[in-house]
């Protein structure tokens, strides 16, 4: 993964509302959201794209676990709003399209919960943290215990911070690049004699360091179960 400007602003585009009775959920083009069967498996990962009313596409970030050209049939949707950092709950009905696209019909919000939004790999992964500044400042080693698309845990016996900010660099696959996330602390967890695990956001990610996260991911879980 390209080292993206650290200190760069990504701005995104004004959030489209969609039709609910309660709360005020938000829907909108360019959310990230997990598709998943009714009966829990994960099918793909992708972008909510096109929103108009209860229809959409979905452009998959990972490849798919399922055949393109299967008739359409109905999913759960799991999308993120990263201003309020919840997950909404949505379902719907898929059909295949050109070029890893999905049609989605009868699009309906179901609830939000404040859990995580996105699938989580658990890892044992040696990695680095780099801060840029303050006592803690410059490259110190610790584990990668799991990553999603929106976020990781780490393990160190460095003493950080909540809302503090690093670089992330960890080697997900031997046969792949290293990647390199700028990270934000949103949970401390103390761990006694093993020092603490910390919760991590991704901040400032382009839609290529999405896709190449989330790639990684699929291509990890693929290898543990072929291990297993």
């Amino acid at each position: 993964m390209r080292l993206f400007n650290l200190f760069g602003r990504k701005t995104d585009a004004p959030p489209q509302k969609a039709e609910h009775d309660e709360d005020e959920l938000e829907i909108y083009s360019g959310m990230r959201v997990e598709v998943t069967a009714f009966d829990g498996r994960m099918l793909f990962v992708a972008k909510l794209m096109g929103l108009h009313g209860d229809q959409a596409e979905l452009h998959q970030y990972s490849e798919a676990t399922i055949s393109q050209g299967e008739e359409p049939f109905p999913v759960r949707i799991r999308g993120y709003v990263d201003r309020d950092r919840k997950a909404v709950y949505m379902e719907g009905v898929i059909a295949p399209l050109p070029q890893n696209k999905w049609s989605v019909t009868e699009l309906k919000v179901c609830r939000v919960g404040n859990d995580r939004a996105f699938f989580r790999l658990d890892t044992n992964l040696d990695a680095t943290a780099t801060m840029f500044s303050g006592l803690s400042m410059g490259e110190k080693p610790c584990k990668l215990l799991n990553i999603s698309i929106g976020g990781a845990c780490i393990g160190s016996e460095s003493r950080y911070h909540d809302g503090d900010k690093f670089l992330l660099k960890v080697r997900l696959l031997e046969d792949r690049p290293e990647s390199a996330m700028f990270t934000q602390i949103v949970r401390v967890i103390e761990k006694g004699d093993a020092g603490f695990e910390y919760g991590c956001r991704f901040l400032e990610l382009t839609d290529a360091d999405q896709e190449q996260i989330t790639q990684n991911i699929f291509a990890v879980q693929r290898q543990k179960r072929g291990r297993s």
